[in-house]
C-alpha cells in the first residue's frame, strides 16, 4: 500500500498586522537590484487603504485582477503573457492578494511561467512537470482554503477543474485577520461556508483518516463559533478554520457538493462559494446533519439562497452540468468508494439538478 506524500506550505506567518512583514519576506527573494516581484491583487482593493500598503518597488509589476466571474484558463494565460512581456526574465516571486479566486490565479501564473503551453493542458491531477516560481498567498477573504491547497481551480474550455499539483502549493502564506475585517456579509457567509462544507465532505467521505479528521473537526468547531455563536474573535477563528479546512481535504477529498457546484459554476457562472451553498441545500440525502446545521446558519445570518434556478432549464443545459459533475471521479469516489460509476448516473444527477 502506498501513502500520499503530501506537500504542505513551507512557511506561514499568522497574526493581526502581519501583512506588514511582506516586504521583509520578499527581501529574502530579491538577490540583485533588478529582481522583480509580481503582485496579483483583487481589484476590489484598488483605491482602498490596502493598495498603499503593498510594498511595490519601481521594478515590480502590479496586476489588478477582476474575479467577479470564476477565474479561467484564458485569464491565466493572458496574465502570464503580460508578465513575460514585462520582463525577459522570471520574477523572484508571485504574490496573490485577495480571496480564493485571486490566490488561485497567482498560483496558476507562478506555474505557467515555468511550464510550456496553455494552462488548460494542466487541468487535472499531477500534470505539472516543472516547479513554479516562488509564490505567496495572502487571503483578504477566508473560507476557500486556497492558501493551504495544492490546486488552482480554473474554468477551462471543457470544464471547471484545478491545476492539482505539489508545485501548486504556496511557498509562503501570510494570514492577517485584519485584512478580512469588513467583508460584505453575503460574501463572508458564502466563502466561509466553503470551509464548513469542506469539513462535512471530508468527515463523511470514504477517504477519511485521522489526519483529515483532526483538521476537519477543529475547523468545523471554529465555523460553529463564527456562524452560530458570533464569537468576538471571529475573524481570527475563520482564518484558522479556512486553513485547517483546506488541510483536511489535502489528505482526503471533497465530495458531492463540490462535484455538483462545479457543474453549476461552469455552466451557469455561479461563484464557487454561493454555488456550493446552492448545491448543499439540496443534498440532505448525502449529508443530512450538515445540511440541517447549514440551514441554521442561513437563518441566523438572514441569507436567502436562489431557488428553482434549474427547474425549467433546457435539457441540454442540464446535460452540460451533468457532464461536468460526473467527470469528478475522485470526488465521487470519496462519496461512494470503488464502483461509484454504477451509482453516479446521468438520471440521478439530472434529478438532483432539477431540485436546485
Amino acid at each position: 500500500m502506498s501513502f500520499k506524500n503530501f506537500k504542505v506550505v513551507e512557511k506561514l506567518i499568522f497574526g493581526r498586522g502581519s501583512f506588514n512583514q511582506l516586504d521583509e519576506v520578499l527581501a529574502a527573494q530579491r538577490k540583485s537590484a533588478d529582481d522583480f516581484v509580481v503582485f496579483v491583487v483583487d481589484d476590489v482593493h484598488r483605491g482602498k487603504p490596502l493598495e498603499s500598503r503593498i510594498p511595490l518597488k519601481s521594478q515590480d509589476l502590479l496586476l489588478w485582477v477582476n474575479v467577479d466571474d470564476e477565474p479561467t484558463t484564458e485569464q491565466v494565460d493572458s496574465l502570464t503573457a503580460e508578465v513575460q512581456a514585462f520582463n525577459g526574465k522570471l520574477p523572484v516571486s508571485v504574490i496573490g492578494l485577495g480571496g480564493g479566486s485571486t490566490m488561485d490565479l497567482a498560483k496558476a501564473v507562478s506555474l505557467m511561467l515555468t511550464n510550456p503551453g496553455g494552462s488548460a493542458m494542466y487541468q487535472g491531477w499531477d500534470l505539472i512537470k516543472n516547479p513554479a516560481v516562488h509564490h505567496v498567498g495572502i487571503p483578504t477573504v477566508s473560507g476557500t482554503g486556497a492558501e493551504a491547497s495544492r490546486t488552482a481551480v480554473l474554468c477551462g474550455p471543457e470544464r471547471k477543474l484545478g491545476l492539482n499539483s505539489d508545485y501548486t502549493v504556496f511557498d509562503q502564506i501570510i494570514m492577517d485577520s485584519e485584512l478580512i475585517d469588513g467583508v460584505p456579509t453575503d460574501q463572508w457567509f458564502y466563502t466561509g461556508m466553503d470551509c464548513y462544507i469542506h469539513c462535512v465532505e471530508s468527515l463523511e467521505g470514504t477517504f477519511l483518516n485521522e489526519f483529515a479528521r483532526a483538521y476537519a473537526e477543529k475547523a468545523m468547531d471554529l465555523c460553529r463559533e463564527v456562524y452560530l455563536g458570533d464569537h468576538p474573535e471571529k475573524d481570527d477563528k475563520l482564518m484558522m478554520a479556512s486553513f485547517m479546512g483546506g488541510m483536511s481535504i489535502a489528505y482526503s477529498q471533497v465530495g458531492a457538493c463540490h462535484a455538483v457546484s462545479y457543474g453549476l459554476s461552469y455552466v451557469l457562472g455561479y461563484h464557487h462559494g454561493i454555488g456550493n451553498c446552492i448545491a448543499f441545500d439540496v443534498l440532505d440525502e448525502f449529508y443530512p446533519e450538515g445540511v440541517a446545521e447549514f440551514r441554521q446558519m442561513l437563518k441566523k445570518h438572514n441569507i436567502t439562497l436562489p431557488k428553482n434556478i434549474c427547474k425549467d432549464l433546457p435539457d441540454d443545459t442540464i446535460a452540460a452540468m451533468v457532464k461536468v459533475t460526473k467527470s469528478m471521479g475522485p470526488l465521487w469516489a470519496n462519496v461512494y468508494g470503488e464502483g461509484w460509476q454504477e451509482k453516479v448516473t446521468d438520471e440521478m444527477l439530472t434529478a438532483l439538478f432539477r431540485r436546485i
